[in-house]
């Protein structure tokens, strides 16, 4: 029997929330359980699980057309002594797409044998379900009809975050958690009542911004095609291209007469995406005296996350704050290494930041060593019900240690981590690997974390006066009639108060 395996490179990708489900992912680095393909002189295909090495087919080993059947071994990484093995046959499609599909469905079941949190997979047989999945795709004659059994697959384990995306909307993810693109930094949406698509805002300083492109702008064609009926996403990748190249888009100004239309030739560039805003805000503490504020927004947990959150402190610090609110609301998550990243800037010592409980049930503690905060000023973390996963992490690692008061609404309540890996078709995988308990215990998921103090939803009118950082992306005015923000100020009144009592 000749061998036509090989290595594959699998490749695990940095996440941060698409926007759909709130995720928290992150790559832990384990020994997989991927398919080697061997053919022989009858066209008979035959897979087998190899723990402690990462292999898959060749191009070649996937081009049986004519095959009738496949044998699949799969062997546990039990001692020798104790292996077991199961045995089973089904038929693999003639046609190529459809073939295809079975490929990326035997890559998806072994990474979810082998890594997913439930070793019962809701208490099912996962052998099973694999045989009884391809036997399904068999007759089918299209991808997409083969990807609905395979989603259909991964939905019998009752977890929604274990779940597979498209190549298209995994570059989407892509480009979310490495924070860069290339582009003319335009973000668009599509207007529900209208259906048309309009501009959400634009990045500063990118060649939309220059152009004069504003929020509430709709785009009405992209290099000539109308984009009536065309989804956010798909025009989104119509904008999107190589740097240096340009793309010429027509727009209608918003609050003007249909006939305001222009046309705009944009320059594509490296757009970077900081998930970082930033604001000094003075106000009149509780004995009288002048005090600066520092606010910080972080909206996703993206690899520049850290990076983005050190160089905001050190600014403020610079500028003579006095304390901090950091706003975590309606952020979904994202990496999880940049909540932990972001966490040890607030905090001293060897504190443990989050548990993790395996699929054994394990539970590891993960700790600081030797920290060193950046600031020891008063903190604030606001959070809501869009605050999750990574987010809450960050909130209970903040929290539980003593370091923040929580102002705001209850989390959203998703305490299970995801690994996220490239397949062979450009497709992705999540799988959840873990689940998470706070430093103090608490189980999150599904219930989250209630904030010490809660603010009304209600926005206020508000005279204080506000000042903008250098490089403050929040509206001034957004500020000023947050109510959550006004109580989150008097929290730290009340901390500075007990801190110079005598």
């Amino acid at each position: 029997m000749k061998n036509l395996c090989r290595n594959l490179d699998v490749r695990g990708a940095v996440p941060v929330n698409l926007g759909r489900k709130p995720s928290s992912e992150v790559l832990f680095p384990r020994r997989l359980c991927l398919p080697t393909w061997t053919c022989d002189q009858r066209k008979v295909e035959k897979l087998k699980v190899q723990c402690g090495r990462i292999e898959s087919a060749g191009k070649r080993a996937f081009g049986f057309g004519v095959s009738a059947a496949l044998l699949f071994s799969v062997f546990s990484q039990t001692p020798a002594a104790l292996a077991e093995s199961l045995t089973v046959a089904f038929p693999v499609s003639r046609a190529p797409e459809v073939n295809a599909v079975q490929r990326t469905l035997v890559e998806a079941w072994g990474l979810i044998r082998e890594t997913f949190v439930d070793p019962t997979f809701n208490d099912q047989d996962w052998d099973l379900k694999l045989q009884q999945t391809m036997v399904e795709m068999f007759p089918l004659n299209s991808a997409d009809a083969a990807y609905t059994k395979l989603r259909g697959m991964l939905s019998t384990l009752g977890d929604p975050f274990t779940r597979i995306i498209s190549p298209k909307e995994y570059q989407g993810f892509r480009i979310g958690s490495d924070g860069n693109l290339q582009g003319v930094g335009l973000f668009i949406n599509v207007e529900p009542r209208t259906g048309h698509l309009v501009v959400l805002s634009c990045v500063d300083g990118s060649p939309a911004a220059r152009a004069g492109i504003h929020q509430g702008d709709e785009l009405i064609e992209i290099n000539g095609e109308r984009l009536d009926g065309i989804d956010s996403e798909t025009a989104a990748q119509r904008l999107r291209g190589n740097a240096g190249t340009t793309v010429t888009v027509k727009v209608k100004d918003s609050g003007t007469s249909s006939s305001c239309i222009r046309e705009v030739k944009l320059p594509r560039e490296y757009i970077k995406l900081s998930p970082i805003s930033s604001a000094i805000i003075p106000h009149r503490s509780l004995d009288g005296h002048l005090t600066k504020t520092g606010y910080v927004k972080l909206s996703a947990f993206s690899q520049t996350a850290a990076e983005d959150m050190r160089n905001a402190i050190q600014e403020l610090e610079n500028q003579g704050v006095h304390s901090y609110i950091l706003d975590l609301r309606n952020n979904p998550g994202g990496l999880v290494k940049a909540g932990l990243d972001v966490a040890q800037m607030w905090l001293d010592g060897d504190e443990t930041l989050v548990n993790t409980i395996d699929r054994n049930g394990n539970m590891l503690p993960i700790n600081m060593v030797n920290g060193h905060a950046i600031t020891h000023d008063p903190l604030v973390v606001i959070v809501n019900e869009g605050s999750a996963s990574a987010s809450e992490i960050l909130a209970g690692a903040l929290h539980d240690n003593g370091r923040a008061i929580l102002v705001g609404h209850k989390t959203f309540g998703k305490g299970k981590i995801q690994s996220v890996t490239e397949l062979h078709d450009g497709s992705a995988l999540f799988v959840t690997v873990a689940k998470y308990l706070s430093p103090a215990l608490h189980d999150i998921d599904q219930v989250g974390i209630t904030p010490d103090v809660q603010c009304t939803t209600e926005m206020l009118n508000s005279t204080k006066e506000i000042s903008s950082s250098t490089k403050e992306k929040t509206s001034v005015s957004s500020l000023e009639a947050d109510s959550c923000i006004m109580v989150a100020e008097h929290e730290l009144d009340m901390e500075e108060s007990k801190g110079t009592a005598s």
